[in-house]
């Protein structure tokens, strides 16, 4: 049965990986149909994410493949399998269609590594700087700003929900001092990465100008976990679409420079321990430094 409307990035990445077991078992794409009953064209229109695949064919292709890792197997049949509704549904249309397919990419995830250089990252924004960033985007009047600072303040509720999912940022001390959006709000989204970095499942990690060892790492990134590293998903922003890499070695590569990053960086920020208790120079010793300078 083939999708209707736009193919979504979920259904893209399944096809991919469908294609890339088929490549990797070094099989024809009439061979793996004959498996299951199809013809050539209908596998490539599969791999290509524009029609849906039965589980069951899906078992047969994952066992015809050699595939024997459970999360991974387990993780393919969910993405196949879902209907890529959520409560980012209600604003089709209304929205780009790479801001519907980070909202579902988010909502698969149980764990985020996300870097930031110029901006606190989305997650994380407090309302007057989501305005401050959108205020000028969408001047063409093709998409309604405030939708779009609804929809990222919608966002937001992944990281306070029940399924607690892990979040890792690392973020430059750039995006700290920015002061696009005003003192007042630059002071209040301060405080609010403060608020955040309370959360148990909430790491806060600021690399600063002064980070010894290499030159730091300039583009934004965020890392998507569904509990399969296999299917990882890189996602880099850009001012008209958004890459989402698959690859596993690009993946890789990835996870290798969040590490690297957080290994320069100060250690995160712990709200536990008293300023005076504390003897090194940490990521909450530097927001109370850029909290007092916002107020002079």
């Amino acid at each position: 049965m083939g999708y209707k409307g736009p193919i979504s990035q979920r259904q893209r990445r399944f096809g991919e990986e469908l294609q890339r077991l088929r490549t990797t078992a070094g099989m024809s794409a009439p061979e793996a149909g004959a498996l299951v009953g199809m013809k050539g064209p209908a596998v490539s229109h599969t791999e290509a994410g524009r029609i849906t695949l039965n589980p069951d064919r899906l078992e047969i292709w994952l066992d015809a493949y050699g595939c024997t890792d459970p999360a991974y197997r387990r993780g393919l049949a969910e993405m196949g399998q879902s209907n890529g509704k959520g409560w980012w549904s209600e604003y089709e249309g209304k929205v780009p269609m790479l801001a519907l397919d980070l909202a579902e990419a988010e909502d698969r995830a149980e764990s985020f590594s996300v870097f930031d250089a110029l901006h606190i990252p989305g997650t994380l924004q407090v309302p007057g700087y989501v305005e401050a960033i959108y205020k000028d985007a969408y001047k063409d009047g093709r998409w309604d700003t405030a939708t779009a600072v609804e929809f990222r303040l919608q966002r937001q509720r992944i990281v306070t929900d029940s399924k607690q999912r892990q979040f890792r940022y690392a973020i430059h001390e750039a995006a700290l001092r920015m002061q696009f959006a005003g003192k007042a709000v630059m002071r209040e989204q301060l405080l609010h990465l403060v608020d955040m970095a309370e959360l148990p499942n909430v790491t806060i990690e600021i690399l600063t100008f002064d980070a010894p060892g290499r030159a730091p790492f300039a583009g934004t990134f965020l890392i998507c976990d569904p509990g399969c590293t296999a299917l990882s998903t890189v996602i880099l922003d850009g001012p008209k679409r958004a890459h989402h890499l698959s690859d596993p070695e690009d993946v890789a590569a990835y996870h290798r420079k969040f590490q690297e990053i957080r290994d320069l960086a100060l250690p995160a920020v712990d709200t536990s321990m008293p300023r005076r208790e504390t003897h090194s120079r940490d990521s909450w010793g530097l927001l109370q430094h850029l909290l007092y300078e916002l107020q002079h």
